[in-house]
């Protein structure tokens, strides 16, 4: 579970990152990274899985499958940033596995963008 100091939970904050932020896609996953405002804040991640990824269960599950994945994750990102990873509709059959490379994948993709 990612501590709730690490969470987006204001729709101000989704909407700036994906707005504003690096952007990186694949078949599961799109994941937005806005560099950070503040350099003294850990950085902070959400979600969004619509329903065109499945119903409720589906939803919740790779919702929370998501979430273990980026909390191992969070400690490379970049202080104060923020992160949203949009799961696609594929990402309710992918394996943790699949879902765990093409998060990797993202993050190395919009991580170089935000360096450069």
């Amino acid at each position: 579970m990612l501590p709730r100091s690490a969470r987006l939970t204001r729709s101000a904050d989704f909407g700036s990152t994906v707005r504003e932020g690096e952007r990186a896609g694949s078949r599961l996953l799109v994941v937005h990274l806005r560099p950070a405002a503040r350099t003294d804040e850990t950085p902070r991640a959400g979600f969004v899985v619509s329903r065109a990824v499945g119903g409720a269960v589906v939803r919740n599950r790779v919702e929370r499958r998501l979430r273990h994945l980026v909390r191992d994750r969070l400690a490379a990102l970049p202080a104060g940033s923020l992160l949203v990873v949009r799961a696609l509709p594929a990402a309710a059959a992918a394996t943790s596995e699949e879902l765990g490379r093409s998060l990797d994948r993202g993050l190395e993709r919009v991580a170089a963008a935000v360096a450069s």
